[in-house]
């Protein structure tokens, strides 16, 4: 079974976590490397700066960011099996600094994984 789940990064890190994943292209501000207490930073699967900017957290602009990030997404194959890999393994937290906790990339990133699972589960 598959275990990804998603968290602010500023809430305080819990053994149920497992392995976490900071998917920000940016690092949060205010929070220590050491605070964060992250296993892994995936700079390079986060949305593009243009696409980041484009959106600014606006949830009018959510629909078009889903559908922008996913075709992003869809470049970084061996990225994502990467994180579904590691997520078959041990319990995988998607972390964001997002205030919104509906509409942010972890959001999208944990749907793509999941769709991904899914279509390879019925080959």
């Amino acid at each position: 079974m598959v275990q990804v789940q998603l968290k602010r990064i500023y809430e305080p890190p819990q053994k149920s976590d497992g392995y976490r994943v900071l998917v920000d292209r940016v690092w949060p501000r205010g929070l220590s490397k050491d605070a964060a207490q992250i296993d892994l930073w995936m700079k390079d699967i986060a949305p593009s700066t243009a696409l980041r900017k484009w959106f600014n957290h606006d949830p009018a602009r959510w629909v078009g960011f889903q559908e922008k990030y996913r075709a992003e997404l869809h470049e970084l194959g061996d990225k994502l099996d990467e994180l579904r890999a590691r997520a078959k393994k041990e319990p995988v937290t998607l972390l964001y600094g997002a205030k919104d906790t509906e509409h942010n990339q972890a959001v999208v990133l944990r749907d793509v994984l999941a769709e991904k699972r899914s279509r390879s589960a019925t080959r």
